[in-house]
């Protein structure tokens, strides 16, 4: 944790100021004199805002940094999850290696925070997730790390995945994953239970992947809804991707959505242009907490996506068709606070008795800020400047 006097900065975009940070906390806003010992930086009238967070990504999927890898593979979700299984470590993709590189990008570009979801399977046991706590642990201090143990072949479709979660659960990861009941288990009652009874046994959160379209994946989340109901676990669940929320049937969506916000369950968009997507402003109307991620980024799956929450911040806004100041704001609240919800972060925010986590934006106005590509000038973890102009205080491996 470190001290430090930060000057001619706009908290949230309003009136430029000071703002002093002692022991890792934001302290007070307004003038600050000049103290013996305590470093200084000049904001030079960027706009300070909560560090972003990446609430959904694939930290030991990234090729980035690696030679170019060339996709010649059909866009047929199964074919993919097996291939990376099958090829990852013949292709050299190191899991502590790979993730640092991703975690790094980040961190240059802003974040402070990342949900990571991480593949177990019975082909790699642990060791990808392994990996990631590797990964983790070097990097404290810089930006944290929430691995989600992440059944990315399916749960009744791979024997011994089961044991595997209660494993990774019990050493060190905190959230539970799943993925498509129906599509990839073709066991939606089978995975379900079986993952809300893990869960429960060790207290740990849900965040589950649905890329189900349509009547399918609406038929998942009612089968969802009802687990959530019946474990007590409103507020702890977390549905990945939703893209049956983006179907077209406003009556259909909007009992979806009503149910969803009942249950306090939260939902995670990448704004993913290839597919029907959740409308983010209909889910913060009926006030149900949203994240984003950038996923997986130039990895075995395709070719695209950076390691840059503002990036995807703008391809959200695109995707919603969004315009306005007002809607390009909730883009960034979205990579941000959005994220903070979905984690259960405590202390996040700019306020004083916050965690000085935070990064400087470029930008005459917030919406400026987003639409308008840029590196941040600083940002800031446990008060300790930790990258600068894109360039991270911790080198690429």
């Amino acid at each position: 944790m470190s001290n430090l006097i930060l000057r001619n900065i706009r908290p949230l975009g309003e009136a430029a100021t000071d703002v002093l940070i002692r022991d890792g906390k934001i302290v007070a806003y307004g003038p600050v004199p000049a103290s013996d010992g305590v470093k200084e930086e000049d904001g030079e009238g960027a706009i300070l805002w909560p560090g972003l967070i990446d609430a959904h990504t694939h930290l030991d999927k990234t090729t980035w940094g690696m030679g170019w890898h060339e996709n010649n593979r059909a866009a047929v979700l199964r074919e993919r999850i097996d291939y990376e299984r099958e090829n990852r470590i013949a292709l050299g993709m190191d899991a502590h290696r790979q993730s640092m590189r991703h975690a790094i990008g980040l961190a240059a570009h802003g974040a402070t925070h990342i949900r990571s979801h991480v593949d177990i399977d019975p082909t790699h046991g642990l060791k990808l997730v392994e990996g990631v706590q590797e990964t983790r642990e070097k990097l404290r201090g810089v930006i944290d790390i929430q691995i989600v143990a992440f059944p990315q072949s399916g749960l009744m479709v791979m024997p011994g995945t089961l044991e595997l979660l209660n494993a990774a659960l019990a050493n060190g990861c905190e959230v539970l994953g799943g993925i498509d009941p129906c599509g990839i288990d073709r066991d939606p009652k089978g995975q379900l239970d079986a993952i809300f009874v893990l869960a429960v046994k060790h207290g740990a959160p849900i965040d589950i992947h649905l890329h189900e379209a349509g009547e399918l994946g609406a038929f998942t989340m009612e089968l969802i809804f009802e687990r959530v109901r019946a474990n007590g676990m409103q507020g702890k669940f977390v549905i990945s991707h939703a893209f049956a929320l983006g179907m077209n049937d406003h009556l259909r969506v909007g009992k979806l959505i009503e149910e969803i916000a009942e249950l306090d369950i939260g939902i995670a968009t990448t704004g993913a242009p290839s597919a029907t997507v959740p409308s983010v402003k209909r889910l913060r109307e009926a006030g149900v907490r949203v994240g984003a991620g950038c996923d997986g980024i130039r990895d075995t799956w395709g070719p695209w996506g950076l390691p840059d929450m503002m990036d995807r911040a703008r391809i959200i806004g695109m995707k919603n068709g969004v315009r306005s100041d007002h809607d390009l704001r909730h883009m960034l609240e979205i990579v941000s606070q959005g994220g903070a919800d979905l984690m259960g972060l405590q202390g996040y925010g700019v306020a004083p008795g916050d965690s000085a986590d935070f990064t400087l934006l470029q930008g005459e106005t917030i919406g400026h800020a987003v639409v308008q590509p840029s590196l941040p000038p600083l940002v800031v973890k446990g008060g300790k400047v930790i990258a600068r102009n894109g360039q991270c205080i911790v080198d690429m491996p």
